[in-house]
């Protein structure tokens, strides 16, 4: 049986849970969830990965079994998540790794690429967006109008992505088979968003979504520039972020490994297996990284 280790620490006030695993001497790779979930999402996922990497999974403020502040005490927005998860890896002295990016991960991955180029040594995005491909125009239609006039009447068309409805369709939509899909994983979302006053700090971040996309141009440069291995592996079915922003990557990274699977939003909850041996073959590209660029700390 695998040791995954489930620990806090503070990170300015505020408690970041973690689940980690695997050899302190492994390659680090950092799991970045998505919406509506948390490190819960990669529960199956580490045990699997825990060896070939050295896994660390936050719940990012907000969600999971990290702190969730009311929108009085903390200003929920991309930017603020990814100080607290710098402020983590600091914590944990972790200054090279590879970014595994879901959903709402991706954006704070991209900005801790931005803000330390040398830190990251690969990219394995699933369902992690950085480019305009990706984007379903009926789905994001209600988002991007929040974002531009936050209005009551555009908040009412938001809300809707809190209710059991839409997250058990998060889940479900897109799988061939979805009895394979752990109905536990919904419920624990759910347990967690219905907290006093968590919906005020989801709908905040769903009126932050838009900033992310000016970003895009810079992430592009940097994927070119730096020549960071990249692994997409992504549900085909996807209705969120559609299988083009998987296919997008080799614009910027043409040596970039596109895997589509026949599954959804929250691939590993019916492909883990798939998922899993896509990364533990990546493996030999993130070591072929660290070791041909030095990192912040040798420089």
């Amino acid at each position: 049986m695998v040791a995954v280790h489930h620990r806090t620490v503070d990170v300015d006030g505020l408690t970041v849970f973690y689940r980690e695993a695997g050899p302190s001497d492994a390659p680090v790779l950092l799991l970045l969830h998505g919406y509506p979930t948390s490190s819960y999402m990669f529960r199956h996922l580490i045990p699997a990965l825990a060896g070939p990497y050295r896994v660390i999974a936050p719940d990012h403020i907000g969600f999971g079994r990290s702190s969730a502040p009311s929108t009085a005490d903390f200003t929920y927005t991309f930017d603020n998540l990814t100080e607290v998860t710098r402020g983590f890896l600091d914590r944990l002295g972790v200054d090279r790794y590879a970014i595994y990016v879901q959903d709402y991960g991706a954006p704070i991955g991209w900005r801790l690429a931005l803000a330390s180029p040398e830190s990251i040594t690969a990219v394995i995005s699933q369902s992690g967006n950085a480019y305009e491909d990706g984007f379903d125009e009926e789905f994001w239609k209600p988002i991007w109008a929040f974002g531009a006039e936050r209005t009551t009447e555009n908040e009412a068309g938001v809300r809707g992505a809190l209710d059991r409805e839409a997250i058990e369709w998060q889940y479900t939509h897109g799988v061939p088979d979805p009895s394979l899909i752990d109905p536990d994983a919904w419920e624990h979302d759910l347990a967690l968003l219905a907290r006093p006053g968590n919906d005020r700090a989801q709908v905040a971040l769903f009126g932050d979504y838009a900033s992310n996309r000016p970003l895009y141009p810079a992430v592009h440069e940097w994927l070119r520039s730096s020549r960071v291995p990249v692994l997409a592996v992504w549900g085909r079915n996807d209705k969120i972020f559609l299988a083009a922003g998987a296919e997008a990557f080799r614009r910027d990274a043409p040596d970039a490994e596109i895997t589509l699977l026949d599954g959804g939003h929250f691939l590993l909850e019916s492909h883990l297996d798939e998922v899993a041996t896509a990364i533990v073959k990546f493996r030999p590209r993130v070591l072929e990284a660290l070791e041909a660029t030095p990192g912040p700390s040798q420089r």
